[in-house]
């Protein structure tokens, strides 16, 4: 079985593990102390398990095997499908990120000077509210730190030779 087929069939295993607990993402994110979202990466191979994490996972998803925590553990090839883009809800966020992203980037460097927001220090939740109408609104929550770029001074490469 090709690397991605057996990823593919993981991942089924895992997604099942929730189905037959009937806990919704944010119900196992309370239980283990992680966000949503990160728990919806966890079990489509998009993140990694740690070590810490493990035993509350398994407490929140008893049909977790040991070869499904040993597996999570792995470092994960984090991809994406590019036809993703087709699915009306992404399309949205994509959507919604392409009209805003200018205004956003102009925010952060007035907000911090000339950077970016990591997507590796990041936190990210998906959450239910109430609007002022009482219609239920979506709020996702991007939470990601900083990082200014730097001036490139050649005397602050390691690898160049020093005089």
């Amino acid at each position: 079985m090709a690397s991605s087929e057996y990823t593919l069939s993981v991942v089924e295993k895992l997604r099942e593990a929730k189905k037959k607990s009937n806990k919704s993402y944010s119900q196992i994110a309370t239980e283990t102390g992680l966000t949503n979202v990160y728990v919806a990466q966890l079990l489509r191979r998009q993140a990694q398990l740690k070590p810490d994490t493990a035993h509350k996972l398994r407490a929140a998803l008893p049909e977790l095997t040991d070869e499904h925590i040993e597996h999570m553990m792995s470092p994960p090839f984090r991809s994406y499908d590019p036809d993703l883009i087709q699915e009306p809800a992404i399309y949205r966020l994509h959507e919604a990120t392409m009209h805003f992203g200018e205004s956003i980037k102009e925010i952060i460097n007035e907000e911090f000077g000339d950077g970016i927001m990591s997507a590796i220090d990041f936190y990210c939740s998906v959450d239910k509210v109430k609007g002022a109408d009482g219609k239920d609104r979506v709020v996702v929550t991007f939470d990601g730190k900083y990082l200014p770029y730097t001036e490139q001074k050649s005397e602050h490469m390691l690898s160049r030779p020093r005089d």
